[in-house]
């Protein structure tokens, strides 16, 4: 099964009438005669959604690698529309560069890995809404049309952070021991979740980004090579992920409540905070309907509680893991 079939997606093909020089799958080129012009706007943006540029993907064109085949399909989540202003800046500058028309002198020093990090750090701090180019091109103190000489399109950023993360998750490869290594791709996707909110937005829901992308996807399926046929295998992988993702959007919610608390009892005493908490544990105990909660309460345990977040979120996953092994074995 390929990787493209693994996501639920076909393998790319040009749209009639696209026209213009584009890049098949295998790195083939249909070139355009001179006599018919260029292509119109639809066309242009259909053909650039169709391939990765290799230099885009990271890829190491060097080595005779294709260019990377997944067709860009455009987001509908907010973070991924872009403003029609700069829609048409980034598609006069693409014209440009299928022209092989360098890029002005003072646009040379940026890089694709700055501007990459530069949107994460704002996507980290704001959220994916506060992404634009022209927010990224202030925040490098650059021109916002420079972005565009080297990302072609917001569209475009979105996958090469998206890429980045994966990079940061690093499947690790297949050790023979399913179990252990799906462990460890839920630990690491927790952390980089946790420290990436906003990336839970994009991350899964498209063909792969990129080449780390599609080796995290190429590990993953390995791991379970024997005892899962590729339904089941996708299945279980989903499972783990949703499971990951779920215990992350909770630990941040715990977060957030946490710092509401310091806040409302900022001021306060350590005996006027005590005395708040017997107040409320003495109301459970009055009513006499919740004797559950009361022994909670007796009991000392804190569902919430910080030290415990590493070996709640150990729990949980072992229980998903022992229900995989459950249905694998049955």
């Amino acid at each position: 099964m390929s990787e493209p079939q693994a996501r639920g997606v076909d393998s790319p093909r040009e749209p009639k009438g696209a026209g213009g020089d584009w890049t098949d799958e295998r790195g083939a080129r249909n070139e355009r005669t001179s006599e018919e012009g260029p292509p119109p706007p639809a066309a242009r943006q259909a053909r650039s959604r169709l391939t990765r540029r290799p230099e885009a993907s990271g890829e190491n064109t060097a080595s005779g690698e294709d260019t990377w085949p997944f067709y860009g399909y455009p987001r509908s989540s907010r973070g991924g529309r872009e403003d029609p202003h700069e829609r048409r800046r980034a598609e006069h500058i693409q014209r440009h560069r299928e022209r092989g028309t360098p890029p002005p002198r003072r646009d040379r020093g940026l890089s694709r890995e700055e501007i990459v990090r530069a949107a994460i750090a704002v996507a980290d701090a704001e959220g994916p809404d506060a992404i634009s180019m022209r927010r990224i091109a202030r925040e490098l103190g650059a021109g916002a049309m420079s972005l565009y000489w080297h990302v072609s399109s917001k569209e475009e950023l979105l996958d090469l952070m998206v890429e980045s993360i994966e990079a940061e998750i690093e499947v690790p490869e297949p050790s023979g021991d399913w179990r252990a290594d799906l462990g460890a791709f839920a630990h690491r996707t927790r952390a980089a979740m946790s420290r990436h909110l906003w990336a839970m937005e994009f991350m899964g829901s498209r063909p792969p980004s990129g080449p780390h992308d599609a080796r995290n996807l190429e590990r993953l399926l390995a791991l379970l090579d024997g005892p899962a046929d590729a339904r089941l295998t996708m299945d279980i992988i989903g499972t783990v992920a949703t499971y990951v993702m779920g215990a992350v959007m909770r630990e941040a919610q715990e977060m957030r409540v946490q710092r509401d608390q310091e806040r409302a009892v900022k001021g306060l005493t350590e005996e006027e905070i005590r005395a708040s908490g017997e107040r409320y544990r003495a109301w459970f105990e009055a009513s006499a309907r919740y004797p559950r909660i009361v022994r909670l309460m007796e009991a000392g345990i804190d569902p919430d509680d910080p030290a415990t977040r590493d070996e709640r979120f150990q729990f949980g996953l072992d229980c998903v893991l022992d229900g995989i092994a459950a249905r694998l074995n049955a």
